[in-house]
């Protein structure tokens, strides 16, 4: 065994998101989001599971937060529900759902944690997606108004803003695969989204920046970089290809490089670009949080779109069948500090599913610990390599209602049993407690 480090500044954080925890979907003015309405298509989500009571966080955040301070943790990152505080996607702001949000922030800071605020992590008001979602342009300017919302009314209260949770799964899941809501499968509708969330993020930032308010604004992507499976050209062309499609055309604006050619010309795909778009997308953010589970790799293939195919890989996989593959992280790391060598970025979400069970009130989720320690290992080795890696947030908080997994699987360190809502901390919330106070070990 040996024991790793962390400098004192480095922000330990937990994550959730608005309808995978909140509940309270017809609570105080809320209205239906996209997720109320994909849950109901029948074989949309697993066993017909939906977010309409999730873990009940809207009514049990004081004893959640407790629990947070209980584990040490420094930070709480979770997401505004468009729809609670904005209803109707624009117009009149619901005092009531703003309230939920400021209620839960003064319970942050009273028992000593940060508060870091997601403005969107997938939940649009079906009210827009009615008029075309993120196909719509408009919806960025609708994603504006409602961000100006949120500053004016918790900007005394938020210690970190998030503008997008990972755009490549509303974009891709939302409208390329379908496996998200809003459950559309159309090429064209989503490269038009990717545009429009990348716009809505360079549009909040700007009006952000009019506030005057000092806490620092990001974004937070999901890397996609499949290694190439072999060392032939052609297979390196293929991983290249994969992180252009997966990461790069949400990656390369933010740092004012257009989209990548790979993409544009290489797969004929063209984006809904107007006059300044690059210009607003590029706004200098003050951090980039990156969201990582897993690496997989890929050989050509000249027969798709994208010119790669992903192949098997050999390591172990968590109950979603994702590779634990930490050495990955490292390299999306070292890739995306290359933009900007003084950007400080934070892993906004890393964690896994796992079989978890009850036995006498404890749970053991060795698999969850050691998962979690080699990607704080490799978060260390990335740090003394030059990586300006300033924290870590472990996804999730507490079991929650998994997207299209629905309630069958876990990923949070705090087991929440759906029935009573009781909460049972795992042996990897006791591990991160150890972690947060200097005690992390690994092999």
């Amino acid at each position: 065994m040996r024991q790793i480090h962390f400098e004192d500044d480095f922000l330990w954080g937990c994550a959730t998101a608005s309808y995978q925890v909140e509940g309270a979907v017809d609570a105080d003015g809320r209205k239906q989001s996209i997720w109320d309405t994909f849950s109901k298509v029948p074989g949309a989500v697993m066993n017909g599971d939906d977010g309409t009571i999730a873990s009940d966080q809207y009514h049990r955040y004081v004893e959640d937060v407790k629990l947070m301070a209980d584990l040490n943790f420094q930070a709480y990152r979770f997401s505004l529900a468009w729809p609670r505080i904005m209803p109707d996607g624009t117009g009149e702001v619901n005092m009531a759902g703003v309230d939920y949000y400021i209620r839960l922030s003064k319970e942050l800071k009273k028992q000593g944690l940060e508060v870091v605020a997601t403005l969107y992590h997938w939940d649009l008001p079906q009210v827009l997606q009615d008029r075309g979602g993120w196909t719509n342009r408009q919806t960025a300017y609708d994603f504006q108004n409602y961000a100006e919302a949120c500053f004016n009314h918790l900007g005394p209260y938020v210690d970190r803003w998030i503008t997008l949770n990972e755009p490549f799964c509303a974009a891709y899941l939302g409208y390329l695969t379908g496996e998200h809501a809003p459950g559309i499968k159309d090429a064209k509708q989503a490269n038009r989204a990717v545009h429009h969330l990348n716009l809505a993020h360079g549009l909040a930032l700007q009006s952000y920046r009019k506030t005057g308010l000092a806490a620092p604004i990001g974004t937070t992507l999901n890397p996609i970089a499949p290694r190439p499976a072999s060392r032939k050209p052609e297979d390196i062309l293929a991983s290249e290809y994969a992180r252009a499609f997966n990461t790069d055309v949400f990656l390369l604006p933010l740092f004012n490089q257009g989209y990548p050619k790979l993409v544009t010309e290489g797969m004929g795909i063209s984006y809904p670009i107007e006059d300044g778009d690059m210009a607003i997308i590029g706004e200098k953010i003050d951090f980039l949080g990156i969201n990582y589970y897993q690496e997989g790799a890929v050989v050509y293939d000249e027969t798709k779109q994208g010119k790669n195919r992903d192949v098997p890989v050999w390591q172990p996989v968590t109950n979603q069948g994702w590779p634990v593959t930490p050495f990955g992280l490292l390299r999306i790391l070292h890739y995306i500090q290359g933009f900007d060598p003084n950007l400080p970025l934070y892993i906004t979400e890393n964690g896994c599913a796992s079989d978890d069970e009850v036995v006498d009130a404890r749970v053991h989720d060795l698999f969850r610990c050691d998962y979690i320690l080699k990607h704080l290992a490799i978060c260390k080795q990335a740090i003394d390599e030059g990586i300006h890696l300033k924290g870590y947030f472990i996804w999730s908080f507490m079991d929650n209602f998994e997207w299209a997994w629905g309630y069958s699987r876990r990923f949070g360190i705090v087991y929440v049993d759906y029935e009573t809502q009781q909460r049972i901390p795992k042996d990897s919330a006791y591990m991160l407690r150890d972690v947060i106070a200097g005690y992390c070990e690994t092999l």
